[in-house]
């Protein structure tokens, strides 16, 4: 989100200002993100081997249920984390992955075939040094979970270097981090998937057409696709294909084009502002005359035309996602006993596959993918970026986590497995940041 303070003004604190300044600026800073995530995990842990461990399975256990008559949603609290937030995190990943698509890296071949060839390389090499440790065993199922990476703890890492890594380099790991996400979600479809009811799917699929025709009809009102798009969630949920995967389709409906031009926004813009200053030299107290609220209301309609749906719920759903969706996951999923047989869960084949896939497999795709690409003239490495901070962001790819831990959920449901591959997955993280952040810190400083 950027700080819009210096395009409308500083005013002086109201007191219940200066009481949030703190977290306000927390909430600005690129890092906060990962920071939030990374105390959240240590909570998780310190509670999963703390003597109140059995409080944390009963409470995320404990049913909820939603709905009135014969129609009752009564699952377990976790379920509505994974099944009903997540979905919000999703809905979240493809407005950005729209965005991406219409207007930023991936608008055009040329921009999106670097981080188009990294992507493939870092989902294709993982997947396969999974599959070399897990092939014929219980655990095979799990060769998604190293495919993933997590924007929010990779890009946290890289902001704390600050100019010693360049934009483009940010740039290229957020665009490489979305099409991963891409590739997340179309596995997540195809392969995590169980039994399907093609009834379910079928109303789904014609709930997904009616917000198509609102999108075409061009409804901008974003409350008007709320319910339909909730309808959507309960159809996928009844599926069989997972109820996130509404919230991606959700998202490719939201209006993403203005009403108007960046030209008539400025047009009408002056317009109104000479309108203003008029009435204001007409009446000379300090309260504003109904003409200027009027000139004000036009304002914002005119604001409303030229902010698309799409970049409005992406601003506004960002710091829900962010400090309140993700965290909460966090907390739900990432506990795990560390002190049962520790070292055998490490060395196990799902771990070591995890760990190598992630730390090794991640570096392997992605730095190879990306130098065949541009050796062979598919893609262009811009001139500020240089092969060792393409190794370095290889390296912040590793660090899975959550998605890695959501698609370990799906591959493994609540069987011991699970609690093997989150070891592997946070050695996995871990390890990655701390490499990613020494690779990336010795790299030249870049002047602006």
């Amino acid at each position: 989100m950027k700080d819009t303070t210096k395009l409308t003004g500083k005013l002086p604190p109201t007191p219940a200002e200066k009481i949030l300044q703190p977290i306000q600026s927390f909430i600005k800073l690129e890092t906060s993100g990962g920071i939030l995530l990374m105390a959240c995990t240590i909570i998780a842990l310190a509670w999963a081997n703390s003597p109140w461990a059995a409080a944390h399975s009963d409470l995320f256990k404990t049913p909820f249920t939603v709905g009135f008559g014969e129609f009752v949603l009564n699952k377990p609290l976790v379920l509505w984390i994974n099944d009903g937030l997540m979905a919000i995190f999703f809905f979240l990943v493809g407005l950005e992955i729209k965005r991406e698509i219409m207007m930023g890296e991936l608008s055009s071949m040329r921009k999106a075939a670097l981080p188009i060839a990294a992507a493939i390389g870092g989902m294709v090499v993982p997947a396969l040094i999974y599959v070399a440790f897990n092939a014929g065993g219980d655990g095979a199922g799990g060769w998604g979970i190293p495919m993933a990476t997590d924007i929010a703890f990779a890009l946290g890492v890289l902001s704390m270097l600050g100019k010693r890594v360049p934009l483009a380099l940010k740039i290229f790991l957020t665009a490489l981090a979305i099409i991963d996400d891409i590739g997340a979600v179309l596995v997540i479809a195809f392969f995590y998937t169980a039994e399907l009811s093609w009834t379910a799917l079928g109303i789904g699929g014609a709930i997904f057409a009616v917000l198509v025709m609102l999108n075409r009809l061009g409804v901008r009102h974003t409350l008007v696709y709320l319910i339909p798009g909730i309808a959507l969630w309960v159809a996928f949920l009844k599926s069989g294909v997972h109820a996130t995967i509404a919230g991606i389709l959700l998202a490719m409906t939201i209006p993403g084009r203005p009403r108007i031009s960046g030209e008539q926004f400025i047009s009408a813009g002056e317009n109104i502002l000479n309108a203003f200053r008029k009435f204001g030299k007409e009446h000379s107290g300090n309260q504003l005359t109904e003409d200027q609220q009027a000139a004000i209301h036009a304002m914002a309609v005119s604001c409303e035309r030229a902010e698309t749906p799409m970049h409005r719920l992406e601003h506004a759903l960002h710091p829900w996602v962010i400090f309140f969706i993700v965290p909460v996951f966090v907390i739900a999923n990432a506990g795990v006993a560390l002190q049962n047989d520790f070292f055998a869960a490490l060395s196990h084949p799902v771990s070591l596959g995890i760990i190598f896939g992630l730390f090794f497999g991640k570096q392997i795709g992605i730095t190879l993918f990306s130098w065949v690409a541009v050796r062979s003239g598919l893609a262009e490495l811009p001139a500020s970026i240089s092969w060792r901070q393409i190794y370095g962001a290889s390296c912040l790819a590793g660090i899975g986590f959550t998605m890695s831990l959501f698609i370990a959920m799906l591959g493994f449901g609540e069987s011991a497995l699970l609690d093997v591959s989150k070891v592997g997955i946070l050695a996995a993280s871990l390890i990655s940041g701390i490499a990613g952040w020494l690779a990336l810190r010795s790299s030249k400083a870049v002047t602006e």
